[in-house]
């Protein structure tokens, strides 16, 4: 008989509640259990004292007992100091990228590194081509502004003639 320290879940619909019991292995999840020995409310503060409540007596003597605990009860128990912290990788191995991924990438930080030395090498030049085109770009906008803003305002004037003679 394999004993597991798991989560049971509780609580109204989006609104959860989870015991913390001690139940065989096959059991379903919510189902018939050995004891329960805390509980946990996620839906409380993290500083609250009621979001964690445990036994850890009873934790211990289950788990000298053989039970083991499940991923997210041994993250729970281990601030308390019961089991040691479990081992979370962030990034799972199916996730990781593929071996041609991480070619494409070496190759694109090799151009990156490459076009930055460039770019380091002739600083000067370059300043004074976008200073140069700055300020041509300065003197055409108000020249392009005037251009389109003067149809539109003749078009405005030969709708409004056209559309009262309709209307007579």
């Amino acid at each position: 008989m394999a004993l597991k320290i798991r989560l049971s879940r509780g609580g109204a619909k989006k609104k959860p509640f989870y015991r913390i019991v001690v139940a065989e292995a096959t059991s379903p999840r919510d189902g018939k259990f050995v004891e329960k020995i805390g509980s946990y409310n996620p839906m409380v503060d993290h500083d609250n004292k009621e979001r964690l409540v445990i036994d850890a007596e009873r934790v211990k003597y289950w788990i000298s007992k053989g039970a083991k605990p499940t991923l997210r009860v041994s993250k729970l128990i281990s601030k308390d100091g019961l089991v040691d912290k479990p081992i979370i990788n962030e990034q799972p191995k199916k996730s990781a990228p593929g071996k041609k991924r991480l070619e494409r990438e070496a190759e694109e930080a090799k151009t990156e590194t490459t076009t930055e030395e460039a770019k380091t090498e002739a600083p000067a030049v370059e300043e004074a081509k976008t200073e140069a085109s700055t300020e041509e770009a300065k003197t055409e906008a108000p020249a392009e502004e005037a251009k389109t803003e003067a149809p539109a305002v003749e078009e405005a004037k030969t709708e409004a003639p056209a559309e009262e003679e309709k209307k007579s």
